[in-house]
Parts: structure tokens; C-alpha cells; sequence
């Protein structure tokens, strides 16, 4: 049996065929290739555009400089973009299509003339609601991104921080033991005193207390006793510490308002969960000024310093400094986070706020830390400022305003 290709009964319509049902059409109607060479353009779009049937060539150059830059990306990567162009004193609505077939590429271009304001505002409702859209979608990957960054950030301390914590209830644990032990001796002492005061003569008594008091070391176990106490309530308030400074970094912040804050309690909470990170190498000085209460985000600043002052532990090959420095500067503060370590090349200097750029092995970093950072100070309206010399250190300055602006 013949096979029939369903594609032969079919013919391909003219050039002149295309152009007169064009005429036909109620919209401004244009065809033309990725290089904005025309091929078919009705009455109505030479109109708008002002040409005449032999200024093709100027219409494609027209429309290609009218584009926005992200339309034709748009519309080959979902086939289709619509949107707004002004042409003159006009207001233009354009739905651009586009197919590619065997290597070559067409657009379909069809234009809407916005006739009244009625129209106009409807037109603009449509975008402004579309465009809302786009943006909490936008919006929801950035909290997305931001929170998977912040729990990736913990997952590569989680050793440190288990160990920040195993060791205060560790001590606290074996100081339970002496405890017991210690009341145990106790007890036995004011069961001694119990049956002496029991006894028709209590005094006869005092040589068998007096060898239980030494025997049980009871000088020692009154002047041990109190300082065990005060060392176990320490051991429970650095897990308390950190248990609750994981919780605030942990946060996703998603209904977090803006509020007036101490950021020297932002640094302090930041460093006691990193610290197990930094302290086998890193002096760390601190060099507070009197700062007022800043406007922010607190758990975001949160993540910045962090990112930053593990980036500052990381550079450090061996042994080394970082100082933590603020000020104020007129409506402004600042925050400084210094280190000696191996420094930043200028090559490399122009890409660190990159996305997904890391200078870190495999596997030991996202390359979105300082990306991040970067979009948080941007988000209270501040600036990251650089300084770093190859073999001497790098110098990040958070500026930030006081107050965010209205």
C-alpha cells in the first residue's frame, strides 16, 4: 500500500497569498526572521510605522530598536511575549510569536492600537497585574534560595556547633556525678548529727562526727560545692546560648518586619555559633563603637556577617587575625570585618558577587554566600565595600543607613 505524506495535500501559500490575507486582518500584522528581515507587512503596521510597501527594511530596524532586549529571548523560549510599545503619541499592545521549523526561524508580530484611556488603563491593569505576578514569584525563589543557603551554612558547621554544645554537657554531666556524690556525703553527716542529737549524751558523740567530716573530706566538699554549681549553670547557659542563636539564624524571616535593632547582639549571636569554626586559628578582636539602633532585617544581617567571617576563617591558611570593627558616619553605620589572611586578586575581585563563583574546592562551598549577601545589603538600601591586597588580607565594609528610606 502507498504511503501518502498528509504534507503534500497541503500546498505552502504564497508570499502574495500571506500578504493579501494580511490586508484582511484587523490587526497590524508582520513576519519577519531572527535577523528583523521582513517579509510580509500589512497596511495597517506601514501605517503605524510610517513606511510605505518598500520600506521593509526600515520597518524590521524600527521594531528591532522599539523591542525591549528580553522580548525575542522571550518568545523562542516560550513561543510567545506580549506587551507594550509606545510608537509616537501612541500606545501599542504587541503579541509576538515565534516557530522555528528546519533551522529557520519566523516571528509573528500583531499589533494593537490602544484607542482610549479607558483602554489604556485596562491595558495597564493587565501589565501592572501580570508584572505583580512575576514578581512574587521572583520573590519566592529568593526567600527560597536565601533560606536553602542559610540551612547549607549550618549543615557545614553542624560538627562545630554539635561540639559547642557536647562540651558544656559533658562537664555539666560529670559535674552531676560529684554531685551526687557529694550529697550522698552530706547526707550522711546530717545523719550523724540526727543521731547525736538523738543520744542521752550528744557529746560523746563529736569524735565519731568529727572522723565521718574528715573521712568524707566535708572542708573540701563546702568550698567545691558552690563553685561546681556556678560552673554547671555557665555549661547550661552557653546551650541555651547557642540553641537559641541557632533558632534566630535558622528563621526564615518569610513574616520578619522591619525593626529597630542592636547590631552588636547580631555579631555576637552570629560569632557564638561559628566559633568552633574559627577559634583553632583565628584571633578574634573586637573594636565596638557607641552605634544607635538600626532599621533592618536582623536574622538577613545575621547571615551576611556570618558569610563573611567564615570567609575571612577560610583565607587564613594557618594561624591569623580577624578584627570586627563598627562606627557610625553621619546617618550611616558601618560594620568591618578584617582579616591577614591570603587576600583577593583584582581578577578575581570583579567576580566574588557572582552567583554560584567560589574559589573553594568541590563540594566545600555553594558560591552563593557573598551573591546573597550582596542582596541583602542591597535590600536595606547599603553598599559592600572592598579592600584586599594579595598576601596581606581583605577588609569588607558593611555601610548601612540608620533609618531605611520611605
Amino acid at each position: 500500500m502507498t504511503q501518502i505524506d498528509s504534507s503534500t495535500l497541503l500546498p505552502t501559500p504564497s508570499s502574495a497569498t500571506l500578504r493579501a490575507l494580511g490586508e484582511r486582518v484587523q490587526q497590524g500584522m508582520l513576519v519577519f526572521n531572527g535577523k528583523f528581515e521582513v517579509s510580509v507587512a500589512n497596511g495597517l503596521v506601514r501605517e503605524l510605522f510610517g513606511v510605505d510597501t518598500t520600506g521593509s527594511l526600515d520597518l524590521g530596524r524600527q521594531l528591532e530598536a522599539l523591542l525591549p532586549p528580553f522580548a525575542m529571548s522571550q518568545a523562542r523560549e516560550t513561543g510567545s511575549w506580549i506587551g507594550s510599545l509606545p510608537i509616537g503619541e501612541r500606545v501599542i499592545t504587541l503579541h509576538l510569536h515565534q516557530h522555528s521549523d528546519a533551522g529557520e526561524e519566523a516571528f509573528l508580530a500583531l499589533f494593537q492600537h490602544i484607542d482610549g484611556p479607558e483602554d489604556y488603563e485596562r491595558e495597564l491593569q493587565q501589565r501592572h497585574a501580570e508584572l505583580r505576578q512575576a514578581y512574587l514569584r521572583l520573590n519566592g525563589t529568593q526567600e527560597k534560595l536565601l533560606q536553602s543557603e542559610k540551612m547549607a551554612s549550618i549543615g557545614q558547621l553542624a560538627a562545630g556547633v554539635a561540639h559547642e554544645i557536647n562540651n558544656p554537657i559533658g562537664y555539666v554531666h560529670s559535674n552531676l556525678g560529684s554531685l551526687q556524690e557529694y550529697l550522698r556525703s552530706l547526707f550522711t553527716v546530717i545523719e550523724a548529727y540526727e543521731r547525736a542529737l538523738r543520744a542521752p549524751d550528744p557529746k560523746a558523740l563529736i569524735p565519731e562526727i568529727d572522723d565521718i567530716r574528715d573521712r568524707l573530706d566535708i572542708d573540701f566538699i563546702s568550698r567545691d560545692l558552690p563553685q561546681l554549681m556556678a560552673e554547671s549553670r555557665e555549661g547550661i547557659e552557653r546551650v541555651t546560648r547557642i540553641v537559641r542563636d541557632l533558632k534566630d539564624f535558622s528563621y526564615s524571616g518569610r513574616d520578619e518586619s522591619w525593626k529597630l535593632v542592636d547590631l552588636h547582639a547580631g555579631l555576637e549571636s552570629t560569632i557564638n555559633i561559628i566559633w568552633n569554626e574559627l577559634k583553632y586559628k583565628v584571633t578574634l578582636e573586637r573594636r565596638y563603637g557607641e552605634l544607635p539602633m538600626i532599621e533592618c532585617l536582623p536574622s538577613e544581617l545575621n547571615q551576611v556577617y556570618m558569610n563573611l567571617l567564615l570567609n575571612a576563617g577560610h583565607a587564613i591558611a594557618e594561624r591569623g587575625n580577624i578584627v570586627v570593627s563598627t562606627g557610625v558616619n553621619g546617618d550611616e553605620v558601618w560594620v568591618e570585618f578584617k582579616d591577614n589572611g591570603s587576600g583577593i586578586s583584582p581578577e578575581l575581585r570583579q567576580r566574588i558577587f557572582d552567583p554560584f563563583f567560589t574559589t573553594k574546592p568541590v563540594g566545600s562551598g555553594t558560591g552563593l554566600g557573598l551573591s546573597i549577601s550582596y542582596g541583602i545589603i542591597n535590600k536595606h538600601h547599603g553598599r559592600i565595600d572592598l579592600d584586599s591586597t594579595v598576601g596581606e588580607g581583605s577588609c569588607f565594609r558593611i555601610v548601612l543607613p540608620i533609618r531605611q528610606p520611605k
